[in-house]
């Protein structure tokens, strides 16, 4: 056991902690290509964040770098050799029906709200205090360490690629933005557009009282829809297609709406936001608007569009709708998350979808299986990003100490975990996941409300203090 007293260094700079921590959760750290350029290559709130905690750790006396925006590090120690702390400052968009402003934020009962405040600025400023601790108690160490700070996490990682162009891998380390235990294995990401094109031949059954104008949801593909809105025109019975929305809304149990405007009739469905790698969890407002309106006599276009979602989507978020359903010992079931929706009529059509798949998996197979699904359809995929399943030996060094430092420090086992999310920890070459969440925890990220507890932050950053002084001692 350490003779530092590593929870009783947190408290002692607890006030600073939550000051600089409310300060960074201020800056709103979407993506944002409009205001995108040089040294900002996703937006001006991101380079402002990434600017924020470079400039907290030069007055600290760090060594600081910043990529060209894509990324930056800070850096202590001396030595060859490198351990990383891999961590982001982006955010996904805060979305709708929060108690407090998302970028104000608030404690309220032991708990610090804010977009970002557990996925990952709360934990990045965790990991950046522990490293000011190992540096204020003058520890010494054999190995530099590095808090590697990503600006493009929740959309391409297009910063991670940037960054090892230019700079060097760390021979192991961990990144903040997880659960505790530790996991060790994460499955494989592939995000996809399936794109439609306006001039497909869609059948038609029956005489169509209405037409699709649009059809829109989501914000970002790894989040689960939370809000859906249909704009359907025709010579149909208005009175009676209200009626009929709702009725499915109240034999549902979801919230929603239908209202007359000039020329059309809009439908508003409302769900509940999750992250896209526990699809089930949420409620995705899409599907269920999609649900509804196949039961609508549509033009063949519109009806296409939602006769796809019905069919491959809807009720398919282990993958049974596409048929690449499939699981493993090591993390579980591949999971669908479509997230985000657009129709137009007239105009190309879209759907973005989020895969995660088993270790054992083959995304080409899975992939040549996807594109043959909605081929028929009359659309294809594009857009592609993929993310390549990530494991790391359980005897490694990395994890045998890390479990010390978590066991010491809890009194708990310390576990390996598998997850589906998708963290910093599969560009290295040997890392893992380390906490913020404790075990049990209520997990907020990527929800409105997000939060993380403040004694669950204390001691994280505890955790960290040390596990950075015990990988680079």
């Amino acid at each position: 056991m350490s003779q530092i007293n590593w929870h009783e260094e947190v408290l002692k700079r607890k006030e600073e902690l939550l000051a600089k921590c409310k300060e960074f959760l201020s800056i709103e750290s979407v993506l944002d290509e409009s205001t995108a350029g040089a040294g900002a290559p996703f937006g001006r709130k991101i380079a402002e964040a990434l600017e924020y905690m470079l400039n907290l750790a030069e007055q600290d006396g760090f060594k600081t770098l910043n990529v060209d925006g894509y990324a930056g590090h800070v850096e202590y120690g001396d030595g060859n050799e490198l351990v990383g702390i891999l961590s982001h400052v982006d955010v996904v968009p805060a979305g709708e029906g929060w108690t407090s402003p998302p970028f104000s934020p608030e404690i309220r009962d032991g708990k610090l709200y804010a977009r970002g405040a557990l996925d990952d600025k709360g934990p990045t400023m965790a990991a950046y205090f522990a490293l000011k601790i190992v540096k204020e108690l003058g520890l010494p160490l054999s190995k530099r360490v590095r808090l590697i700070l990503g600006t493009d996490e929740e959309s391409h990682w297009r910063c991670m690629m940037y960054y090892f162009e230019h700079e060097d891998m760390p021979a192991m380390g961990f990144t903040p933005d997880a659960d505790f235990p530790i996991i060790n294995a994460e499955k494989g990401l592939v995000d996809l557009k399936v794109v439609g094109l306006p001039d497909h031949e869609a059948e038609q059954s029956a005489e169509a009282e209405w037409t699709l104008i649009d059809f829109e949801a989501g914000q970002r593909v790894n989040m689960v829809p939370d809000f859906a809105i249909a704009r359907i025109g025709g010579d149909g019975d208005v009175f009676e297609l209200k009626e009929k929305v709702q009725d499915f809304l109240l034999t549902r149990r979801i919230q929603g709406y239908a209202e007359e405007a000039d020329d059309h009739l809009k439908i508003v469905f409302k769900g509940r936001s999750h992250h896209g790698s526990e699809p089930d969890k949420g409620l995705n407002a899409a599907l269920e608007l999609a649900r509804f309106m196949e039961s609508i006599p549509l033009d063949p276009y519109g009806a296409n569009y939602i006769r796809m979602i019905n069919s491959l989507l809807v009720d398919g978020f282990f993958g049974e709708k596409l048929t690449i359903a499939m699981e493993d010992d090591k993390v579980g079931k591949l999971t669908v998350n479509p997230g985000v929706f657009g129709y137009k009529k007239g105009d190309q059509h879209f759907v973005r979808i989020n895969v995660r798949y088993p270790i054992s998996a083959d995304s080409d197979d899975l992939l040549k299986i996807i594109e043959n699904k909605v081929a028929d359809y009359g659309m294809k995929i594009t857009d592609l990003n993929h993310l390549p399943a990530h494991y790391c030996d359980p005897d490694h060094p990395l994890i045998t100490t890390l479990s010390k430092v978590y066991e010491e420090q809890t009194g708990e086992k310390a576990r390996l975990l598998a997850i589906g999310g998708g963290t910093y920890a599969r560009v290295l070459d040997t890392g893992v996941a380390f906490g913020p969440l404790f075990p049990g925890k209520e997990e907020t990220a990527h929800q409105k409300d997000e939060y993380i507890e403040v004694e669950d932050l204390l001691k994280a950053t505890a955790i960290y203090a040390q596990a950075i002084y015990e990988l680079a001692k």
